[in-house]
């Protein structure tokens, strides 16, 4: 079995092929990757690995290795690539539909070549909404335009092209929306909280929580987002959408600030800040969103295991473990002089 995996040397893409690698280890897995947004060094995460038979990679855009790869018949593409995070979307702002849109079609087009199941990791961005979200909650784009709503826009896009194409061809597909996916190497700079948390109470300093801390979120384990990505691969029905998350987690960001600060015994304070002082006028905080993924557990016998407390310890473990090097790349540290609110 050839297996493809765009982004796969992102954060979530990288637990991805740990568990392909471990579950299939007679198949090619293979990588493709611009390293545009990737949390650690390509040789940080292979050593992490390990050895892998059949793991191969390649250093280009999506739409470059589609146009140009005809020499390998590909059973299952999976994919992850996108520019990601609710500070690294800024840079993009104006150019994120067109990249996400046209790599989309380009990876459309290798699977319908190839006659491969596709999987399309979106966005719970798409619903656009506070509260509770199911597949069959609007995916609405709020009346404000900002650079976070274009990613969701494209996203949405996104999904539209892969279930439309299911409709007129013979292409098999299979959409997932992650909800807060956190964990070991995941990076701070794109904004990502739980890192930066960590790598701060590591370091003695300030917890820096943004706005008022009531924002809530739904943290799943990245460990869980794997499998799950997994079984919407293995048992997803052709055409369906599937939420990836865990309702159980719903724990509001100065609630996860305690947490951090508990269960590292850090002496760090919590340091109340405005967000556009860090990353300017373009930023902007996410909806109150937590998953109803009951069609997921139920339909892909998927069901999230992992608590808030295990996501918290599992990557402060691994943050503990790093060089001074590596911890500052991943940290994104929040400078002290930030505008208190």
């Amino acid at each position: 079995m050839n297996i493809l995996v765009t982004g796969g040397f992102g954060f979530i893409g990288g637990h991805l092929i740990d568990l392909l690698t471990r579950c299939y280890p007679q198949a090619r897995v293979h990588i493709v990757d611009n390293l545009l947004s990737n949390p650690v060094p390509v040789d940080v995460l292979m050593k992490d690995l390990g050895p892998r038979a059949g793991l191969t990679y390649q250093i280009c855009s999506v739409g470059d290795f589609c146009r140009s790869n005809d020499s390998t018949s590909w059973d299952q593409i999976y994919h992850l690539a996108s520019i990601v995070g609710p500070a690294g979307v800024l840079k993009h702002a104006g150019r994120m539909i067109k990249s996400i849109v046209d790599d989309t079609y380009d990876i459309i087009d290798l699977s319908q070549r190839h006659k491969a199941k596709l999987l399309l990791v979106s966005t719970s961005e798409v619903y656009g909404a506070d509260g509770l979200c199911s597949e069959s909650s609007p995916r609405i784009i709020p009346a404000i335009t900002t650079v976070r709503s274009e990613y969701a826009v494209g996203k949405m896009a996104a999904e539209m092209a892969v279930l439309n194409t299911i409709k007129v061809t013979s292409l098999e597909a299979v959409v997932v929306r992650p909800f807060n996916i956190a964990g070991p190497r995941q990076s701070a700079v794109g904004g990502f909280v739980l890192p930066r948390f960590i790598a701060q109470a590591i370091r003695g300093k300030p917890l820096t929580v943004f706005g008022s801390g009531k924002q809530l979120r739904a943290f799943t384990h990245v460990a869980d987002a794997a499998q799950g990505l997994l079984a919407a691969m293995q048992y997803g029905v052709n055409g369906k959408c599937y939420n990836l998350g865990n309702e159980a987690n719903r724990t509001t960001i100065e609630e996860l600030a305690d947490n951090v600060i508990r269960l590292t015994g850090a002496q760090s304070k919590k340091q109340f800040v405005d967000p556009k002082a860090v990353y300017g006028p373009l930023y902007e905080e996410a909806a109150d969103k937590y998953p109803d993924a009951t069609a997921t557990m139920q339909e892909l016998n998927w069901y999230p295991q992992l608590s808030v407390e295990a996501v918290v310890k599992d990557t402060f473990k691994y943050m503990l473990g790093l060089d001074d090097g590596l911890l500052s790349t991943l940290s994104g540290l929040v400078p002290l002089e930030c505008r208190n609110v």
